[in-house]
């Protein structure tokens, strides 16, 4: 109730419908007296509120008032989290710093290599050179797009859902914080031997959530937490989301396919005509490299749209590829080596060389006056690109293979797939099978297991340690395949392939090999600046770059070991000429009457200069026992030393020097 300026009152009236009507002006003194007489009960019954309404109100009110205190119990561990007292939180932030740096690491391994920690091999073949990885600086980074060696194409692009798991995996496999410092101060700490991972990739940040049970204590206080939240700054999302749109576009315009074939036609003979009586020979060898040089050249040139490059010259917008909805402010390359896998098949050829025979030599033909020399050839081109994302000290890369059919660019193929789609042998999972894994000295290892068959794998699950049995164990259903191959990992160990038909319900038992890590020093090298040295054992190759990598990790058993060792050199290599013989149309009146005669053409290859070449290196077959790798565990490093070769000068020297690997040994030695 309100005093108006005159002395009356305004009172909230209710109409007839049961709305209360605001600020009714009382006009006279005998109202407003009566007002403390006045109540709702004294209205008319029509203008009364009705006991179910009130009683409705009420209700509603308890409803959300109990909704409210459910909410705050639910939610206040998340809401109102509380860390440990203040004299136990270094302990706990050195806890969520290794949290931090493991996360770190996985992201540079993910960055690295194309969104994936862990990725399955396959290599490729003649007819198609590219296996399911590009070798760059020692590195395997798994194609988003490629060929394989059968010619079909693969498309291995991971979802942000995969990289997300792989982190995860990462992060539960890896995460071994060491405690010990504190614990010499008098701190008390358990950690829990179980531990699981969820993580999420935002934009600028991933977010890891680490449940694994954490007890401290002191002589003030003591703590324990279950879960533990760690937001690690990174631009890995940024990196996938620009990535993603860029491989998208790639699949559905093909545009480096575009840009390949500007390429061939310019520095390639693709069709044309030539006036001449003479033939039109061109070198496969010349060819190739003159596409190679081109597309070293023009691959980097390449853009996408945005902010990150500045054009010097109008024409240079030739190489800015526009992609809808993106507008890039991350810096993106594209490379090309000349040292990675490669094809090239041109159509027709004979003997290395594209022969283009003239028009008006022929008998009967001379009588035009001119001759001249149309061409068509067709290629069939393939080649990586890597395609690089930066900001600030970050990067992200994955390669794609290119590929030209037929003097055409692929034909786009659908950007979308299925995400992590199971494959339909994988669900249809009907034999019983028992797995038992051990290590070679008979004791229980638990190791994760997969089944594959043909192109297809599938998860099965892991062996675990029963009781007090001596056996680490999985009895699951596996998909029916005949002599497929069941794939055990665990950590510490090579992964082992067993091939085993699941037509019918069985067993199988799979030894694992210990890995030991090997320090590598080569010697007996004069000036050697870097050397590749392969360890092959059972078709399985493992390469290092020395002296950037020095370590290797390797399990018992029979190794060819090779090393390639180079140095600096200037090396000129000769020229060489090749002559070709054709027949063309006499000169003169003979010539009208279809008379011909031979003429013969150099072909010269000119000189090339090398700047690196192989000087030093061998080969060997050596056995690694267990005894020995375990010398590895006292500090003692595996010793390589080389042969010398003399650096070659000329092309058939530098041919000898490939020989002399094969044939040259090694002395394998541990110090």
């Amino acid at each position: 109730m309100i005093k108006n300026k005159k002395g009356s009152f305004l009172i909230d009236v209710i109409n007839a419908n049961g709305v209360i009507n605001a600020n009714k002006e009382l006009e006279n003194s005998d109202q407003s007296n009566n007002l403390s007489n006045l109540s709702i009960n004294n209205l008319p019954k029509s203008k009364k509120i009705s006991k179910k309404s009130q009683a409705t109100i009420l209700i509603i009110l308890a409803i959300v008032i109990v909704a409210g205190i459910l909410i705050y119990f639910v939610f206040r561990g998340a809401l109102f989290f509380t860390g440990p007292p203040k004299d136990l939180e270094p302990v706990y932030n050195y806890y969520l710093n290794c949290i931090e740096q493991e996360t770190q690491t996985a992201v540079a391994i993910l960055s690295q290599q194309g969104g994936y920690i862990e990725s399955e091999f396959s290599p490729g073949t003649v007819f198609m050179p590219f296996s399911s990885h590009l070798n760059f600086l020692g590195i395997g980074i798994p194609y988003w797009y490629y060929i394989s060696g059968n010619g079909l194409i693969k498309d291995q692009a991971p979802s942000k859902e995969k990289i997300e798991q792989e982190l995860g995996n990462f992060l539960k496999n890896n995460l071994k914080c060491d405690f010990s410092e504190f614990r010499e101060s008098g701190f008390e700490i358990e950690l829990g031997k179980e531990i699981n991972v969820e993580t999420k990739i935002r934009k600028d940040k991933i977010d890891v959530q680490v449940f694994q049970d954490l007890a401290i204590s002191s002589e003030k206080s003591s703590w324990t937490g279950k879960k533990h939240l760690k937001e690690t700054s990174s631009n890995l999302g940024k990196f996938y989301e620009i990535a993603k749109k860029i491989y998208d576009d790639f699949k559905e315009t093909a545009f480096l396919e575009n840009y390949t074939v500007d390429v061939l036609r310019l520095y390639a003979p693709v069709d044309g005509v030539d006036i001449t009586c003479s033939p039109r020979i061109w070198n496969i060898e010349e060819v190739r490299e003159n596409l190679t040089s081109a597309l070293e050249a023009n691959i980097p040139q390449i853009k996408i749209k945005g902010s990150y490059y500045n054009l010097k010259n109008p024409e240079h917008k030739y190489f800015v590829h526009k992609i809808p909805a993106l507008e890039v402010d991350a810096n993106v390359n594209f490379l090309f080596s000349r040292e990675w896998p490669s094809k090239l098949e041109v159509w027709p050829s004979e003997n290395q060389f594209l022969i283009a025979q003239p028009v008006g030599t022929q008998e009967g033909l001379g009588i035009l006056g001119f001759c001249y020399v149309p061409y068509h050839f067709v290629y069939d081109l393939a080649y990586p690109v890597l395609i690089q994302l930066s900001y600030d000290s970050e990067i992200f890369q994955f390669p794609v293979v290119v590929f030209i059919n037929k003097n055409v660019p692929r034909q786009p193929i659908e950007a979308s797939v299925l995400p992590n789609a199971v494959p339909e042998l994988c669900q249809n999972k009907l034999t019983e099978i028992k797995v038992s894994t051990f290590n070679t000295n008979l004791e229980p290892v638990e190791a994760s297991i997969k089944f594959k068959c043909f192109d297809t794998t599938c998860d099965i699950g892991e062996t675990k340690l029963f009781g007090e049995s001596n056996e680490a164990i999985l009895t699951e259903n596996f998909p029916q395949c005949g002599n497929g191959f069941i794939i055990a990992s665990s950590e510490g160990y090579e992964t082992k392939k067993q091939i085993f038909s699941t037509i019918s319900s069985g067993s199988s038992e799979i030894f694992l090999d210990k890995e030991y890590s090997l320090d590598i020093e080569i010697k007996g090298a004069e000036k050697i600046n870097n050397a590749i040295i392969t360890f092959t054992k059972d078709k399985n190759i493992k390469t290092i770059a020395y002296p950037e990598q020095k370590t290797i990790s390797l399990t018992q058993g029979q190794y060819e070991i090779k090393v390639y060792a180079y140095s600096d050199a200037k090396i000129t290599l000769e020229g060489s000429s090749q002559q070709k013989c054709v027949k063309v149309a006499s000169s003169g009146v003979l010539g009208v009457l279809g008379f011909t005669e031979e003429k013969c053409f150099t072909f010269e290859i000119p000189a090339q200069t090398i700047e690196s070449g192989i000087s030093g290196g061998g080969t060997q077959f050596y056995y690694l026992s267990e005894s020995e790798l375990q010398k590895s565990l006292q500090n003692k490093k595996l010793v390589i030393e080389i042969a010398n070769f003399d650096s070659p000068d000329k092309i058939e020297n530098l041919q000898t020097n490939y020989n002399k690997i094969e044939t040259s040994g090694l002395k394998i030695s541990f110090e």
